[in-house]
């Protein structure tokens, strides 16, 4: 194939598999030619790569119009625990026409503690098929050396990989919060632009989600740091050494690991349901603050994610305020409560395990 792509097209026309594509960049525009022979078929050729910003810069370049990128993410909650009766979570985001009391119908999928079983593991497929504590503690130990070592090397030659390990373990206590580029700088001993480029390469690589301010119809002073996060909670209690639940829930990072496994569980589903919707987090310059916001096919939605069983109302003031200054139609916070409850007219707390 690399001597000559354009031969291989034209003697595999279809039903081809190419992993790693990245890796041959003189295959892109072999390829267009390729698919423009025969723009009336489609799903003849599935390119792959995983961690890989290449593939997708050099897909948006050469093949524009041609293809559909699908992320294929960790085992989601909904995926580990199916079974569910009824209409799921994300049918009813996606229903417009779906007000707070209809969220009330919503069954679990499992118990509290499947629940807390899947936030410690997260959700790469190998720990679930081979779910021995030692063997996960392994595998992703493994995992994190090739990720370094293999993936990133690869696709970014000139990177200094022993300062770009120090990043990671450095991410891992910077996640679910507000980012500040200069003192990320500062700790590790590199440049601003450096650190710019690490997150550019952790959110280019799945590990880590870039979560930007939303700022439309601001009617109060508002933050414009981003905010971010490692996007599998198993992966990130490895980094913290945290192997057991009595290890996580005495961690005081426990708060923001649960608010990012459970940010990370409501896009996979509303990616897999083909569902466009940008994310953001949303805070006031004196501190009010929601955790998610969604915008895109399932209208403005602003969600709050809370580890408790019950919910005080009088701390859910951000919430119902832009509830109503924006006039979204449900306001939504996900909690550890053993069923739906209406919080409001138009707010909705919903256990995590009826995701």
């Amino acid at each position: 194939m690399a001597r000559d792509p354009d031969l291989f097209f034209r003697l595999h026309p279809r039903r081809v598999v190419i992993d790693e594509a990245q890796l041959l960049p003189e295959l892109f525009p072999a390829l267009r030619v390729a698919i423009d022979a025969d723009r009336a078929s489609a799903g003849r050729f599935v390119i792959t790569g995983s961690s890989s910003p290449a593939l997708l810069r050099r897909v948006s370049e050469t093949l524009a119009g041609r293809i559909a990128t699908i992320e294929l993410a960790a085992f989601s909650w909904s995926e580990v625990h199916p079974s569910q009766e009824g209409p799921s979570f994300a049918e009813l985001l996606a229903d417009r026409s779906a007000t707070a009391e209809r969220f009330l119908t919503l069954k679990p999928r499992g118990d509290i503690g499947d629940v807390h079983d899947y936030w410690l593991r997260g959700g790469y497929p190998e720990p679930w098929l081979k779910p021995a504590a030692r063997f996960r503690a392994t595998w992703m130990s493994q995992y994190i050396k090739t990720y370094v070592e293999r993936d990133i090397g690869r696709l970014f030659p000139g990177l200094d990989q022993d300062r770009f390990r120090l990043f990671l373990q450095h991410l891992a206590s910077l996640s679910g919060t507000i980012i500040n580029n200069a003192d990320v700088a500062r700790g590790l001993g590199v440049s601003p632009p450096t650190v710019r480029d690490y997150f550019e390469i952790a959110h280019g690589t799945f590990l880590w989600r870039r979560l930007p301010p939303y700022v439309k119809q601001a009617t109060k002073r508002l933050v414009k740091h981003a905010k971010g996060h490692m996007r599998d909670s198993g992966l990130l209690h490895r980094l913290l050494h945290l192997a057991d639940r009595d290890a996580l829930l005495g961690h005081p990072q426990a708060g923001r690991s649960w608010e990012a496994m459970v940010t990370e569980e409501i896009l996979r589903q509303l990616e897999w349901r083909g569902l466009d919707c940008d994310a953001f987090f949303y805070r006031t310059s004196a501190g009010a603050e929601i955790d998610l916001i969604l915008d895109g096919d399932v209208g403005l939605v602003p969600i709050e994610i809370k580890y408790t069983h019950s919910i005080d109302r009088r701390r859910l003031t951000a919430l119902r305020e832009f509830v109503a200054e924006r006039r979204c139609r449900v306001g939504i916070v996900i909690t550890n409560d053993s069923e739906p409850r209406l919080l409001d007219e138009a707010i909705v707390a919903v256990p995590f395990s009826h995701l």
